[in-house]
Parts: structure tokens; sequence; C-alpha cells
């Protein structure tokens, strides 16, 4: 069992890959004592996205599409609210809500969100996580 650093991104429409990549790294290099296996977490709305794929590619992440309402059974544990979130999906949140969506239950975010450029990330550690894709290559 490892635990699992669930990133959350959200983006303006035709946020530049970039964008994206650097304010990851930023959230990410502000946690560095956490090991964990590492997956990117986003709105399903945001699937079309071709700055978020590029970015994924580039930190070599599985992209992983949640739902609104996986978003916003999270909602209750967010530390930040956005305006814009709440204006254009009816969310409260989007990187802080997906990290904590991706992670699960037992999530807990590690800071509030940064936001750069037009982009947005937040760093969740679920600290159970048992990555069954390795469990089904074992002999």
């Amino acid at each position: 069992m490892a635990g699992m650093i669930a990133i959350g991104v959200g983006c303006r429409k035709s946020c530049a890959s970039e964008a994206i990549v650097a304010i990851v790294r930023r959230a990410l290099a502000d946690c560095r004592e956490v090991e964990g296996v590492r997956r990117l977490f986003s709105l399903a709305d945001k699937r079309g996205e071709p700055g978020l794929s590029a970015a994924a590619e580039a930190l070599g992440l599985e992209l992983v599409f949640l739902s609104r309402e996986a978003l916003a059974a999270a909602a209750p544990r967010l530390l930040t609210r956005s305006a814009a979130a709440q204006r254009r999906f009816a969310l409260d949140s989007v990187a802080e809500a997906a990290a904590l969506a991706g992670g699960g239950p037992n999530a807990k975010l590690l800071a509030p969100r940064l936001a750069a450029d037009g982009a947005t990330c937040a760093i969740a550690l679920a600290p159970c996580f048992i990555d069954r894709t390795a469990e089904a290559s074992a002999p």
C-alpha cells in the first residue's frame, strides 16, 4: 500500500499547456516530501481542452475526468471557493474538488489551490491507496 497524490487541475478555455504544466510543477514542488502514485484529475466538462491533454502528456501523468456530481460531493472538504467555477459550472471549485474527488473519501488537501495564467491546481493526499493496476500485472 502507498499513498496517492491526486492532482486537481482547472483551466480557462484554451489555456496553454505550458501554463498548466507550470502550475502543476509549482504545486508539486510545495509537497516534495510526499510520495505516492500521481494522477491528474479534472472536470469532465474539460475533456476537449487541448492544453489540458498536452499538459498531462508533458507531465507523464494519467488524466482522469470526473463528473460535476463527483466534484460537488467533495465541497464540504474544500479550503477555497471559486466564484468563476460557481458561475461556469455551478461548483464551488474545480481544482480542489477534482483533487479531493480523485483521491477518494479519505483524501485531504495539502494546501489551498494555486492559480496563475488561467490555470489552477490543488494537491490532495489519499493515504491508503491501493493501485489495482499493479496487482493485475503481478504473477
